[in-house]
This record gives structure tokens, sequence and C-alpha cells, in this order.
């Protein structure tokens, strides 16, 4: 538990982080981030690393290498981002987010160095620059024994590829961000891929031929070793199992049945597969299935399709682009059987907005239209404008903010349930914000805080 005094400082860090160069904007340079890792005595240097680019599953595949990892005895360091509700959630050490102490004592110790670079270079440090320069040092300082690092935006020019990674992981590529990282698919895995480091391990989920055209060239050019799901690793068999799914996957080097993992949606068995793969690339042998089967079953992805209530079900999920709207739709679709379903959905501006309610809109019997409160966030007259549309007028309702869209839209699910033998459910997405804030909506709702 974070003592008052602790929280005081750790907001106070949190507002000098957000005074920084939001992460929502990149520029096509390490040279700030490298400056700072040198200063710091290159940190990122000082332990293995497995380094994770791609579009959509990055951060619960990054938590599944953890927990492997952490079964097979391994003191982890993972980095992922944004956050849902906390910072420190962006640095898990040994599987728990960084505790409050240790955030301030290494803030602390790269504070004056984030002044010096500021000053040495015409543009100061970012914020997801200071954010990983804090998780490089938090993990040599720990220390671990391996660090899982998830890029936040593209690849190349992303501030965690200053890393030496032994492997490199490329989740499924979509569309998104194409301000900064290209208008194709093609662009995009050629920014994504490079990650990819000379003679290194690189481990690909499944992709669409053009961005497997890309990934392949960067392959050949460093000389690296490629596992290819598909080829080198493939999910052979799935099954729904009771809060979850069952399936087996043939790895790299041994194929294990029957793993467990608590997460819905065949992404999530392709995630596992990318996962387990990594984790075999730089053992460079089989695992044991029964820390396999241990760390799957452990495996925890907030704000992935989380169910967040019962009564009714509300089930949030942070999807925030079409590729991962489309996931969403599919697993509604295939893995739930809920009579109707009540779509909540708050969405940031700079995204593809009508693809994202394109896909969602087979699945969602009606449509409660809101924002966030990012600065980012769509304005909900704009987005109600997008949904009529697509939805029609008599299925789309708005509301002005996430906390009452989400009263609502419970509020009519239950009265739906009072009167009908099926089951309907609330689904709240469109942004990891929305997903964070939903959280403690749905907490605050249900009477009870962490």
């Amino acid at each position: 538990m974070t003592s008052p005094e602790d929280q005081q400082v750790l907001d106070l860090i949190y507002q000098a982080l957000l005074k920084r160069w939001p992460e929502s904007r990149i520029e096509p340079t390490l040279d700030r981030i490298a400056a700072l890792c040198d200063a710091l005595g290159s940190p990122q240097l000082s332990y293995p690393t497995i380094h994770i680019a791609g579009t959509n599953g990055k951060t619960t595949t990054a938590r599944m290498i953890d927990s492997l990892f952490r079964e097979l005895g391994y003191r982890t360091g993972r980095f992922t981002s944004p956050h849902l509700e906390s910072f420190l959630e962006r640095i898990s050490i040994n599987g728990l987010p960084i505790p409050a102490e240790g955030m301030i004592a290494t803030y602390n110790d790269i504070a004056l160095y984030l002044d010096l670079i500021d000053s040495r270079l015409p543009h100061p440090i970012s914020f997801f620059e200071a954010m990983t320069a804090l998780a490089f040092v938090a993990f040599a300082e720990f220390p671990v024994d391996i660090a899982i690092i998830e890029a936040g935006m593209g690849g190349e020019w992303d501030a965690t590829n200053v890393v030496q990674s032994q492997v490199s992981v490329i989740t499924p590529i979509g569309l998104d961000h194409q301000e900064y990282l290209g208008n194709t698919i093609a662009e995009i895995a050629l920014t994504k891929s490079g990650i990819i480091k000379h003679e290194s391990h690189v481990v690909m989920a499944a992709q669409p031929v053009d961005a497997a055209t890309a990934l392949t060239a960067r392959v050949i050019e460093r000389v690296a070793i490629p596992y290819r799901e598909g080829l080198e690793f493939s999910v052979t068999k799935r099954a729904l199992a009771v809060g979850g799914q069952l399936i087996t996957i043939k790895g790299i080097f041994d194929t294990y049945e029957d793993i467990f993992i608590p997460l819905y949606g065949a992404h999530q068995s392709t995630n596992a597969a990318v996962a387990l793969a990594a984790a075999e690339a730089f053992a460079g042998v089989a695992l044991d299935e029964e820390v396999v089967r241990r760390a799957f079953a452990s495996v925890e992805s907030p704000g992935r399709l989380e169910v967040l209530y019962r009564d009714p079900t509300v089930i949030v999920d942070a999807a925030h682009n079409p590729h991962g709207a489309h996931a969403l739709a599919e697993t509604l679709a295939r893995e739930f059987d809920f009579e109707s379903i009540f779509g909540v959905v708050a969405i940031l501006g700079d995204k593809d907005v009508v693809g994202v309610l394109t896909e969602l809109e087979p699945v969602i019997d009606r449509l409660v239209v809101t924002q966030s409160s990012s600065d980012r966030a769509l304005p909900v007259d704009r987005l109600f404008e997008l949904a009529i549309p697509i939805f029609g007028a008599d299925r789309v309702y708005k509301e002005g903010d996430l906390r009452t869209a989400i009263t609502y839209a419970m509020e009519q699910c239950t009265l739906i349930n009072q009167v009908s033998e099926g089951i309907s459910a609330v689904v709240v997405t469109g942004s990891v914000v929305t997903a964070g804030q939903t959280r403690a909506i749905v907490r605050s709702i249900a009477g009870f805080s962490e």
C-alpha cells in the first residue's frame, strides 16, 4: 500500500513527466535517448533483453513472456505502454508494478541527467524517453536477469530501440499511427522491423503478405534467425474452456498439449504461441511442459477482454484500431452467448473511428457513444455523427461522459435481463484510456476499491 506521503511525491513526478513532449508524438531520431543512456552508463546493456514490436497484442505477449521466465526462475523486468490507471504499471519487476519507493528512488537517480540532456540538445527528453530510461535504470538496480521490452510506437526510431536484444518479437501488424509510421502495411512493417538486431533471433506472428515480405527482407539483411508462425511454430488445437481456452502449441523445439489460458479470443492463442516461441528461442531448448502450464494458467491481461462485473456482465477491451476491434467483435460473436450487447465507445480523435465502428457494428445491438477524459478524445457529438450512418439513428445514444454512459448501459442491461430469458451485456471499448477509466468507474459503481 502506497503511503499518502509517497503518493504525493509520485503525483509530482508524474506531473513533471507530463510536462515533457507527449508520447503521442515521435521524431525519427534516437539521439536524445542514446545520449541519456550514455550519461547513465548504458543500463540497458547490463541484462539480456527480448524486444517486442507490432500493432496489436504487444502488451499481452510481453506479460506471457514475463510469466514464462518467472516460472523458469528468472528475475524479470517488463516495460510496457501505455498504462491503464497508474504510470507505475509500465515498469514491472517480477510481475508486479514497481513500488512507489522504487519509482521515487529511480526518478531521483536520473532527474539531474534529464536536465543535463535537456540543456544539450535542441529538444528536451520526451515523456516516453524519460519513462524508458526509468525502466532501464530500475531493471539494472534491481537487478533483473532478463528484461522484456515493448516498443511504444513503431520500432526503428522508438526510444526502446537502444537495447541490444537477443530475441526480437513482431506481433500482428495492421494500420495504426499512419501519420508517423507510413500509410501502408509494408511501410509500417518496415518501420517496426527496425528492432531486429544483427544475428539475433526473430519470432514473427502470422502477418499480411506485404508485412511478411518487408519483415523477411530485414531478417535477411540482418542475418537473423527467423521463427515464423505457421512454419516453425503454430497453434495446432484450440477449444473453449470455462474462463478461457485450452490450446496445443507446436513450439520450436517441442509440442505443448492442453495448455489452459484464462483469456478469451483466438488472438490470445496466437499471442501465447508467439510468447512461447520467444522463450524457446532465448533458451535454445524446449521448456518443461509443467512450467509452461503454470506460466500460462497465471497470465493476466487487464483491460483486454476483461470481465469486470457479473450482474450485469460488463466487459472492457482496449481495442483502439480496426484490427483490435475486429478481434474483439470476433471473440464476442464466437465465444460468448449474449442475447444482446450494449456497446459503450469512447475513442481518440486521431484514430480510424469509422473503421473501428464498422468492425463493431455486427455484434453491437445498441451503441452508447461518449468520450474519455483524454485531451485527445474525439468529442461525443462528432462520434455520434460518425456512428449514425453505420449503426442507424435508432441504435445510437450519446452521453457526455464515460461514467454516465456506463451507468446508463448497465441500468438498461439490468432491466432487459429482468424480463428476458437471455443475458445482455455491456462492452466498453475504444482506447487504453477508456479501458483504464472504465476499470475505476466499475469498481466505484460496484462499491469497492483496490
